[in-house]
């Protein structure tokens, strides 16, 4: 495939300080100076292509109802197909390692992993991977770092999911029957399966510790998920464990930040006005200055939707607010290359209608990844 040489003129360009009325030109699937063709974007905005931290919108794509498609690698490039129609350039897909079973399985975790890396090449977007574990798997963890270990897996998020106040206190865990269905166990046995989890809980702070820092050592970057109080995300930034997905309390939020830890909302919660199961607003942590990155988490349409939404209600001006679903997730995943549209960074774009605020085109490295509508038509008459 032959990246485009291409200066995109008359448009609004976003960078780092703002609008700007400037021409951008690029080439050989980077951000350059003067190419030649024109193409007339009067009309339209040019931003920073998006970079989805943590988004899981994938598993629609590679299973029919309860179960995998026998070709998840159609499934792929069709939720490629999906994130590249909502303005996403780099898309890290989170995938469960976990005691549900399903899709979210160990099994079906290799498998899902052995498919991207072999239509990665077949995609514009450029489409990374993160595994969640389930830190009480205790019986697990060697097997999960081989697994780490055979598909290369650079970003990896610490999750628990246990029912551990019920559990305790000797209930029921709640929409057990639903759970043990798509774990494909009897509702007993997934029972005693948590149960065993929770009693064994003491051991998991020093076993999840020892793995956190093996997987440091190689490497791997490391999130906690839905950190809850401030000793909670202490604890994960002790470990080495420096991002915060989704942190449930203003107290967990507020510490992530003190911490100097990476902070990461769901922008689905952005677009509500607040959590769907009444944790804290990512509206208000945004407010406060503690957020560095949205996700899409399980919505990929909220990435735009949330950043419009935070740069339209006053919290932070435009180039700030898409800062938070382009260069702020690069800058925590490591990607220095991309994320602004600077001389020398990734071709990374969108195209989005200025009154509507609509995508029209995403060029990834280059290359259009999605076009429709007016948009493309300049770019065939620019050729003519």
């Amino acid at each position: 495939m032959t990246e485009l040489a291409l200066k995109l003129v008359n448009a609004e360009v976003l960078l780092p300080t703002g609008l700007e009325n400037v021409a951008l030109s690029f080439a050989e699937g980077v951000v350059c100076e003067g190419a030649e063709r024109e193409v007339d974007l009067s009309g339209y905005m040019v931003l920073p292509g998006m970079v989805d931290i943590h988004g899981d919108g994938f598993e629609r794509h590679v299973a029919v109802r309860r179960g995998a498609m026998k070709d998840m690698g159609a499934g792929l490039r069709a939720a490629e197909a999906e994130l590249a129609g909502n303005g996403v350039t780099t898309a890290v897909l989170a995938q469960f390692y976990s005691w549900e079973g399903g899709l979210r399985g160990p099994e079906f975790a290799d498998q899902i992993l052995a498919a991207l890396s072999e239509v990665r090449a077949q995609c514009l977007t450029d489409l990374r991977t993160q595994l969640r574990f389930e830190t009480h798997m205790l019986e697990d963890y060697t097997a999960f770092e081989a697994l780490v270990d055979k598909h290369a897996v650079g970003y990896v998020v610490f999750n628990d999911h246990i029912q551990h106040e019920r559990l305790a206190k000797g209930l029921v865990p709640r929409r057990l029957n639903g759970m043990a269905l798509k774990s494909r166990r009897s509702p007993e046995t997934l029972h005693k399966l948590l149960q065993k989890m929770h009693d064994e809980r003491a051991q998991v702070p020093e076993a999840v510790s020892a793995l956190a820092g093996r997987l440091s050592a190689k490497g791997v970057r490391l999130g906690s998920h839905d950190d809850r109080s401030f000793e909670e995300r202490a604890f994960w930034q002790n470990a080495g464990v420096t991002l915060s997905e989704f942190p449930e309390t203003a107290e967990a939020g507020e510490a992530a930040h003190e911490l100097n830890s990476g902070v990461i909302l769901g922008a689905p919660n952005v677009v509500r006005g607040g959590s769907h199961n009444g944790n804290v607003s990512a509206v208000d942590l945004i407010a406060m200055g503690q957020c560095d990155a949205l996700a899409s988490d399980y919505h990929y349409p909220s990435l735009r939707r949330a950043a419009f939404f935070v740069a339209e209600a006053g919290l932070l001006p435009l180039h700030a607010a898409w800062a938070l679903v382009s260069s702020g997730p690069a800058r925590l995943l490591g990607l220095s290359d991309r994320g602004t549209l600077e001389t020398g960074k990734r071709a990374d774009m969108v195209i989005v209608d200025a009154k509507t605020k609509r995508f029209a085109a995403t060029i990834a490295g280059g290359r259009i990844s999605h076009m429709s509508g007016e948009v493309a038509a300049r770019f065939i008459q620019s050729g003519s």
